[in-house]
Formats: structure tokens, C-alpha cells, sequence
């Protein structure tokens, strides 16, 4: 392994110059974390764009010819590397990987390369929600018409408008041909007098799903007969539902085929929307409503078939427990984040599968604005029940869980009764409200509103907002009380009984300090509060740690309390 990557770094260092997907430096100590994001959003746009395997991000060699090895230091000491990969991924979008960081020990010196994968066909690689590239010899924002021909690259490769040659109008189930018709007229209400004079052809012309009489894959995915299935093999028009108990022991499932526009409703049957009822002293909220609304099931569903990314031939899945739903899908979640869509108001202006999009568009199943994700988490919020949670944290999948409970009846009363709290800021104590950690600027956001307290990651809800949400008693117990009390809680300890050792201090105070701190955090606290006593003069140890230490009053301490 390291012979053939010491012939790989051989091979790039004889390359005349840098080229646009290839960067050395030397790095002898430290390198900006943040240059590293930035070169590695540019490096791989790049190496797309050049139809390179991957982008390399050399430390430990000159970076001007004739290049020779000096070795680097960067990131020496362990786990630096691996904790640096993690860093560099949670800025990225779609939680982006190196195939590897190579450590390659030479005569000359260590040399650390980053072998970095090509942007995603379709989908420009990101570092902080910015596409870079290369300018000559620097990096800079990547030029528009490179991210518009990452972008193309979608288009030439669209698996939903595929012909299907075998398959012909007869493969397509009736019933779901006359749903879609009326469907579409729904969609397009001035055109609703001429739909039903439409031939067979027409329609499925006309509504986007079939070119020129030729059956599409959109067409057998939509409207197929369940026995048309293998027209798109290996790819599968599937949507599978599991049903778990609490104990996560599967009890029930069931799969989905064709065509997939009236599956949909069949799923929708299987899963248990309950009526769940609680008890309000206002009349702002309802007494009885359903677990979820509808309309997110099947805005959800309809997501995950216009982006499922139908080469990996998996199920569309949904695993259904006693108060939650959890959809999944395979592909990149396109914008990136959830929150270039609700906070930066930057919906996707491009599809994985335009040609199924669109035809779903035509078809009243969603909207070309992307304003279904908004509408989501606004509906949630209104309905007096946790925000949407995406989880976009494994590499080519995209989940969702939507929760059929109410976590905090009198907490989420504040948030609605609020309608001066932007919705980043109701995201963000959703969150908090979760035990879900939150970003640097989320934190520094919210503390600033003074609507949470704490020490991250042990976050709780401030005074200002526990008072809105009767909520005083936990607030204080979680706050707990300033340093001085303790002190005098101590003080008093040892007034009475003389000394203590540390056991007997921690069985005083533990109880006592905020629960808003794990068990470590609040030792550690206690041991901080004796040393500032001892330099304070209150306090001094007697006896030696082999036969047990213990905590005194100082003699000017016991004077003063006489």
C-alpha cells in the first residue's frame, strides 16, 4: 500500500504545474482549518469538471517545481486526522467524505495526502453552503458556468426519462391513468373541459410522462400495472412499510408496487394516524386531533419518490412506531441542508429525476417551488407537535422522522402563542427542546434572546421562557444556585462537624447542583469550588492522601465565625 502510494505522490509531483485538481503544501506546523474546507469544496468541483477519479490535497511537499519532499507535521498526534475528517464532513453538504487521508512515512519526512472524491454528478461539492473552485493559483468561489455544468450532468443522466422499448400503453394500469387524468386537472383547472376529449396517448403526452407515445420509466413508476415491475429492473418501484413496538420487534409490514400514483393512498390506509387527546386551559388548541396531518404523510412520500435515486435498486421504507413515522429514501438530499430551505429560503432549482418531477408536478403530487418543505414544519408548528427532524448524516440516504407526539404541551404553547420567534429560532429550540446538540451560531443566536441557559451540550430552557410555560420549578432545579451557596453550605458543614473528606463533600453537594450538568461535570464543579476556597483562605486540607485527606476551616475562618 505504501509502495503504490509513494508511486502515485511520484507521478503528481512530476507534473509540470498544479493543475486545477492538485494542490501541494508544505504545512511544516499548522494549516487553517478553514483553507482546508475551501480546498477541498474546490479541489473536488474540479476534478469533476476535469472527469478525474479524485482531487489530491498534498501536505509536505514544495509547492513549486522542481518539487521535492520536506515532510510535514500537520496533524501529527492522534486522533488529528480521523477528528479532522469528521470536522471537514459537517460542514460540507450531504455530509460529504474523503476517500481517505493517507500518512506516508518517507526518507525525506512525513507527507499527508488527502484523496478527495469528484463532486457528485448534478450536485456541486459545497463548504459552508459555498461551491468553490479554482482562479489560476488561488481558491475562489466557483465560477457560474462551472456550477452550471456540474449541474447539467443530472440532465444527460436522467433515469426517469428513459424509454422503456419493451413496454407499451397496455403496461399501464387503467385505473391509475384515470386518477392522474383528473389529477391533472386539478393542476391545470382551464384545461379540465378538454382533458376527458384527450386519447390515451394524448394525455400521457400532454401530462409529461410518456415522449412521443414512448413509455418512460416516469410513466411505469406513476401508472404501471403491478405486474410491469420488471420493465424497470434492477431498479424497483417499491414503498415498504414496517410497523415496530416499542421494543423496536417488527410486528407487522406489507410492500407497495406499481404504480406507484395509487400507492401512495394504500400505504396511507396501513398507517395508524391515531386520535390523540390532551387537556388545555385555553381554547387556542383543540382537545382531540390526529397523530399527523395527511397532507405531511403524503407530502413525505411524494418527496421520496420524485428524488429517489432508482439505481441503487432500493425500497422507498417507512417504519411506523407507537408515536412516530420514519421515512427514508436513497439519494443526496439536494439542497444540501434543511436549512438553505427554511432559513436562507433557497429551494432546489433542480431534480435528481427532472422528467419524474415534472410529470409529478403536472400530476398535483408537488410543487416546483419547493415550498413543501416550509409548509411542513409550519404545519407542525401549528399543530402543537415537534418540528420534522431530517437526518442527512449517512452518505446517499435521506430520512425523516415526523413525531405523532406532543413532547412538551405547555413548552410548544410558547412557541405558538410567539409569533414574533422567526421560524431558525423555533428550529433551533426544537432542538434544544429534543436534546438534539445545535450549531455555533444557533447557540450564540438563542442565548442572545436569553431563551436558553446552560453549558453545552447540557442546554435548558431560560427563566424568561420557563416562566411562559409554567415550567419555574424545573428551570430553577436546573439552574441551580451561584458558587457562594455552596461555599456557605461547606462552610457550615465544617462549622458543625469540624472536617470532612472530599466522599462526604460530594454527598452534600451533588444533589444540590444543577441538573442541567452530567455526573463528571458536577464533580468536577465541586473540586473547582474547593480550590477557590482554599485560595480564598477559607478553607485548607490536613492529613496526607494515603491515610485520607481532609477538609478544614482555616484558623482565620474559625475566628471570624466566632
Amino acid at each position: 500500500m505504501a509502495e503504490d502510494l509513494l508511486n502515485v505522490l511520484h507521478d503528481l509531483m512530476r507534473l509540470p504545474t498544479e493543475t486545477e485538481w492538485l494542490e501541494f503544501k508544505e504545512a511544516k506546523v499548522v494549516f487553517d482549518f478553514e483553507d482546508i474546507g475551501r480546498y477541498v469544496s474546490a479541489l473536488s468541483n474540479e476534478a469533476n469538471l476535469n472527469e478525474k477519479p479524485e482531487g489530491w490535497l498534498i501536505f509536505g511537499i514544495t509547492d513549486k517545481p522542481p518539487r521535492t519532499i520536506v515532510g510535514t507535521h500537520f496533524n501529527e498526534k492522534p486522533p488529528g486526522l480521523e477528528k479532522l475528517k469528521k470536522k471537514i464532513s459537517q460542514h460540507t453538504n450531504h455530509q460529504f467524505t474523503f476517500e481517505a487521508i493517507h500518512e506516508l512515512p518517507t526518507e525525506k519526512g512525513r507527507v499527508v495526502m488527502f484523496r478527495i472524491p469528484p463532486a457528485t454528478r448534478g450536485i456541486p461539492t459545497e463548504w459552508k453552503g459555498v461551491m468553490y473552485g479554482r482562479v489560476h493559483d488561488s481558491i475562489g468561489q466557483l465560477a457560474a458556468h462551472k456550477i452550471q455544468r456540474i449541474r447539467d450532468q443530472s440532465a444527460t443522466l436522467d433515469w426517469s426519462a428513459r424509454i422503456c422499448e419493451q413496454a407499451t400503453i397496455h403496461d399501464l394500469d387503467p385505473s391509475a391513468v384515470a386518477f392522474a387524468r383528473e389529477e391533472y386537472k386539478k393542476k391545470i383547472p382551464h384545461l379540465s373541459n378538454e382533458v376527458d376529449s384527450w386519447t390515451y396517448g394524448e394525455f400521457l403526452n400532454r401530462a409529461g410522462l410518456c415522449i412521443e407515445g414512448k413509455i418512460t420509466n416516469t410513466a411505469l413508476l406513476l401508472l404501471g400495472k403491478n405486474t410491469s415491475g420488471h420493465f424497470l429492473s434492477p431498479a424497483l418501484g417499491q414503498i415498504t412499510w414496517v410497523l415496530k413496538d416499542s421494543s423496536g420487534v417488527e410486528r407487522d409490514y406489507a410492500h407497495f408496487g406499481l404504480p406507484l400514483i395509487l400507492s401512495i393512498g394504500s400505504v396511507f390506509e396501513k398507517i395508524r394516524n391515531l386520535t390523540v387527546r390532551h387537556i388545555s386551559d385555553e381554547t387556542l388548541f383543540p382537545l382531540e386531533l390526529t397523530q399527523y396531518d395527511p397532507w405531511v404523510i403524503r407530502e413525505i412520500l411524494h418527496n421520496c419518490i420524485a428524488h429517489q435515486d432508482y439505481l441503487k435498486a432500493a425500497r422507498i421504507t417507512i417504519v411506523e412506531t407507537d408515536d412516530s413515522l420514519l421515512f427514508t429514501n436513497r439519494g443526496e438530499f439536494i439542497p444540501g441542508s434543511v436549512d438553505s430551505v427554511i432559513v436562507s429560503d433557497s429551494p432546489p432549482d433542480h431534480y435528481r429525476n427532472p422528467f419524474l418531477a415534472q410529470a409529478m408536478v403536472n400530476l398535483n403530487m408537488i410543487d416546483t417551488i419547493g415550498s413543501g418543505i416550509k409548509r411542513m414544519f409550519r404545519l407542525q408548528r401549528e399543530r402543537n407537535f415537534p418540528l420534522p427532524d431530517y437526518d442527512l448524516t449517512q452518505p446517499g440516504k435521506v430520512a425523516v422522522r415526523i413525531t405523532g407526539k406532543i413532547i412538551d404541551p405547555r413548552y410548544t404553547r410558547m412557541l405558538i402563542r410567539h409569533k414574533d420567534l422567526v421560524m431558525p429560532d423555533v428550529i433551533s429550540l426544537d432542538r434544544v427542546q429534543k436534546g438534539y446538540p445545535i450549531s455555533d451560531e444557533e447557540y450564540h443566536s438563542l442565548k442572545s434572546k436569553k431563551l436558553i441557559e446552560g453549558r453545552r451540550p447540557h442546554l435548558f430552557v431560560s427563566e424568561q421562557v420557563a416562566a411562559e410555560t409554567d415550567t419555574r420549578a424545573e428551570y430553577i432545579r436546573k439552574r441551580s444556585f451561584d458558587k457562594q451557596h455552596f461555599k456557605d453550605l461547606v462552610v457550615s458543614y465544617l462549622k458543625r462537624y469540624d472536617r470532612a473528606d472530599r466522599k462526604e463533600i460530594n454527598k452534600l453537594l451533588l444533589d444540590k447542583v444543577s441538573d442541567a450538568l452530567d455526573d463528571e461535570q458536577k464533580r468536577l464543579f465541586i473540586k473547582n469550588l474547593l480550590r477557590d476556597m482554599r485560595n480564598e483562605g477559607t478553607i485548607h486540607t490536613t492529613g496526607s492522601k494515603t491515610f485520607g485527606a481532609k477538609w478544614v476551616l482555616t484558623q482565620r475562618e474559625k475566628k471570624d465565625s466566632k
